[in-house]
């Protein structure tokens, strides 16, 4: 305790205050001092510092141009690589003058009496007496001048606010340098797109037979009447049976054949075309020789349609010509093309319109044509898709096309607006469509391996109740037939086979292997009980019975 004490004693010693209070005193009253002492300390002012800072009557100040931090133009360029800011631009008014006129006052001379001077092209201040851009001002640009009839009560002549001016040139042609430079990009285009030449390939025939003429001075298109078959009747045989085997081969195309298509109402010749560019004719009866070959085109060719006589043909290719051929001489009359692939071609069967036929092109077009001026005279453009098949339905003054945009459209001939518009959302593709012999029904081969059955009458009605089905078609434009009688119904397939369904009951009845690869073109000779013709991408045509 004696010791707690003394160290208070000497804290309180060291206190600024005399020590004048008497030692007497005792220890406890020395305590309580100190501890009053304590409670007031935090109360004090603290120590005054020294001051640190020197003030300075004359500080350094920044030079104005060190503070603008704009760049501004130089006043001796007449010509700026990069678009100024509007800090830039906004500068004073010689930098403008300089920029705009390329000249201006020299801004370090304020002294009046000295002579004025002009940086930039003196030359142009001394052409413009030196005025400022601000003091030259605007050239206000003349309006140009717009024909004028305002009075509305004109109704022919009123113009108002579309009027056209006065020195407007409508047909805006290139000058002579731009034409050039024109000619030359298209040149280059045509390189690089390795464009085809324009000109079609060198017509020429073949005769395989050793006499064009017989002793009587007949051609081959005189119909024979020593066959055993009535060629010239025009009423079907009455009843039909299904062929059973392969009685004749025509072999002679060295690639795929495409199409075949027997003689207008005889039949008694066959054309056909193929992939290696060349056209064919074929007798059916006698020696079954071929006649005659047709060399034109210079890609396979895709269709051939008869004319009504059967004396002309055209054909369909890919090097995207059609040709109109004579079928008796071999010569080609004509050639058309629209710089599109023809996918199917077909004379109009009406006697005084056999100067017209339709194709339906791979720019989702149907062009009509005049053979006479070789010029196309109709397009009906409403297909979304290449256009498959053309079909002459009710009495030739209406036609059925299908297309790969899966619809089915009607039109009527020569108006180029489709009157019937056939697409379901079930509905597929249809690349082959075949007109029945009593003009009833269209049977359409659709790409989920069926044959469809339209009317071909009115109304155009999906017949639900006759869907051929049990052959794989898919992919390929498989040509579908009827027997002359309305009994059968007939179609190649992708595995080769010739398939025959019974028109009442749409049950399959026969399958007939008839080639090796795709069978794509069926025809049932319209004069013959049980004669079918197909042919195939293995090159050959066969004939069964």
């Amino acid at each position: 305790m004696s010791a707690a004490i003394a160290a208070l004693a000497s804290y309180g010693g060291s206190d600024s205050e005399p020590d004048s209070e008497p030692e007497a005193e005792g220890g406890s009253q020395r305590a309580a001092v100190l501890a009053s002492r304590d409670a007031v300390l935090h109360l004090r002012a603290p120590p005054a510092a020294p001051p640190a800072l020197a003030v300075d009557a004359a500080p350094e100040v920044a030079v104005k141009e060190d503070v603008e931090t704009g760049v501004h133009l130089d006043p001796a360029i007449k010509e700026v690589q990069y678009n100024p800011t509007y800090d830039t631009m906004f500068a004073p008014e010689y930098l403008i003058s300089a920029l705009v006129l390329g000249y201006a006052l020299d801004p370090s001379i304020d002294n009046p009496e000295v002579a004025t001077k002009y940086i930039g092209s003196v030359e142009e201040a001394e052409k413009n007496q030196g005025l400022t851009v601000f003091e030259t001002g605007q050239r206000k640009i003349e309006k140009r001048k717009k024909f004028k009839e305002n009075d509305a009560s004109n109704i022919d002549g009123f113009l108002g606010p579309w009027a056209k001016y006065v020195d407007e040139k409508e047909v805006a042609k290139p000058s002579e340098e731009e034409q050039k430079e024109l000619d030359e990009i298209t040149a280059k285009r045509q390189k690089r797109g390795k464009l085809e030449d324009d000109k079609p390939g060198e017509e020429k025939t073949i005769l395989h037979v050793k006499e064009m003429y017989d002793y009587q001075g007949r051609s081959y298109l005189h119909v024979p009447q020593d066959v055993g078959v009535n060629l010239r009747s025009t009423v079907p045989p009455e009843k039909c049976y299904l062929p059973k085997k392969q009685i004749h081969v025509w072999s002679g195309h060295t690639k795929g054949v495409s199409a075949v298509r027997l003689f207008p109402l005889s039949g008694h010749i066959l054309l056909s075309c193929s992939m290696d560019c060349k056209i064919k004719l074929w007798e059916v009866y006698g020696d079954r020789r071929c006649l005659r070959t047709f060399i034109g085109h210079s890609k396979a060719v895709r269709d051939i349609c008869f004319n009504n006589a059967g004396t002309r043909f055209l054909s369909a290719a890919y090097d995207r010509y059609l040709k109109l051929w004579d079928t008796e001489t071999g010569q080609c009359i004509s050639r058309f093309t629209n710089r599109k692939v023809p996918y199917c071609v077909k004379f109009n069967p009406d006697e005084d319109k056999q100067n017209l036929f339709v194709a339906g092109m791979s720019d989702k077009k149907i062009v009509q044509w005049d053979i006479r001026s070789g010029e196309i005279v109709q397009e009906y453009d409403r297909h979304l898709g290449a256009v498959n098949t053309i079909v002459f339905v009710d009495e030739n003054r209406r036609f059925v096309s299908t297309s790969d945009d899966k619809s089915l459209r009607v039109w009527e001939w020569d108006i180029p607006v489709d009157f019937k518009y056939i697409a379901e959302p079930s509905m597929h593709s249809m690349p082959a469509v075949t007109l029945s012999p009593n003009g009833k029904w269209l049977a359409c081969q659709s790409m989920d391996n069926q044959i469809l059955i339209f009317g071909a009458q009115n109304r155009f009605r999906l017949n639900k109740k006759k869907i051929f089905k049990g052959h794989m078609v898919a992919g390929y434009a498989c040509q579908v037939d009827f027997s002359p009688d309305m009994s059968y119904v007939i179609s190649g397939d992708a595995d080769g086979k010739l398939n025959i369904w019974d028109w009442k009951t749409t049950k399959l009845y026969s399958r007939l292997k008839a080639h090796d690869k795709v069978c794509i073109g069926a025809v049932w000779h319209p004069h013959e009980t049980s004669k079918v013709i197909t042919c195939g991408w293995d090159g050959l045509i066969k004939l069964w019975d």
